[in-house]
């Protein structure tokens, strides 16, 4: 029997609430109810986690389930002081963050990489279609609420789902994998938890600290070294159905969009949509 997560020992400096349920249909879904609710039970940066998600919510409206006590469900309510045009980075972020609560020296077992813009990946024995030589071991979703007054940051619930301990017929698709099957062993998720969230705020506030600018933060270099994205030919689809862009991943520009240069020459940012790794 896999061992729940310890909430007394989750004292995560700077957080003001960090709650665990046994069984969440969605943490997003829930905190962001919560939140529109009653605000000021949930100060920013506050924390909802659950054991158990039944219907988590991805990207482009995807759902998944996670067996009890087998990953890292939480999500997190933030009010970043940073223009709203560079909110796209806090997924980049979330997911860079990841790496370095399970990887701290970038040289782990799994070779854990982000995916743009909001999977993380660890090496795989073989390659996936879209993933390369990955397997997608998390993922982050970023919803933006409609909460607050003028002048006030707006309030962002930033969910993380990681896989810790899945046996491969607990993994929802075969493109899936765990931190256990990539070879990080038995890992205590509550002090790995207490570890990501750490990671997350101290990044959060480095970014706000330069009043969201990712290259005086520093954040743009970190997030760059862990991209399996940057440097690799791609194929984007673009969100809403309109078309796709091909060719060399460069950079991430200053909203947190990926610029990829065509074959023509051209430069074309993406700020939304699915990127496959093609080589």
């Amino acid at each position: 029997m896999r061992a729940p997560l310890r909430p007394h020992e989750l004292d995560v400096p700077g957080f003001h609430r960090i709650e665990v349920v046994e069984e969440a249909a969605s943490t997003n879904g829930e905190l962001a109810a919560a939140v529109r609710a009653e605000p000021d039970a949930w100060p920013a940066p506050s924390a909802l986690v659950a054991e158990h998600q039944t219907a988590g919510r991805g990207r482009a409206g995807r759902s998944w389930a996670t067996p009890p006590r087998a990953s890292l469900i939480v999500s997190v309510v933030l009010r970043p002081s940073v223009p709203a045009a560079r909110l796209g980075w806090l997924p980049l972020l979330a997911g860079a963050s990841v790496v370095r609560a399970v990887s701290p020296d970038d040289d782990g077992p799994g070779g854990l990489a982000v995916k743009w813009p909001n999977d993380v990946l660890v090496r795989a024995d073989r390659p996936a279609p879209g993933l390369g030589g990955y397997r997608k071991v998390a993922g982050v979703l970023a919803e933006v609420l409609p909460t607050g007054g003028a002048g006030t940051p707006a309030a962002v619930v930033l969910g993380i789902g990681l896989n810790v301990s899945q046996d491969r017929d607990e993994l929802p698709v075969a493109t899936a994998s765990s931190l256990a099957l990539a070879g990080f062993g038995e890992l205590d998720r509550t002090p790995l938890l207490a570890t990501l969230l750490t990671e997350l705020t101290d990044a959060v506030g480095r970014w706000e600290q330069a009043g969201g600018d990712p290259v005086g933060s520093g954040l743009a270099d970190e997030c760059g070294r862990v991209s399996a994205t940057l440097g690799t030919r791609v194929r984007a689809e673009l969100a809403g159905g309109s078309g796709t862009v091909e060719g060399e991943a460069l950079r991430l520009d200053a909203t947190g969009a990926l610029v990829i240069r065509t074959d023509d020459g051209e430069e074309r940012a993406v700020s939304a949509g699915d990127v496959h790794h093609l080589r």
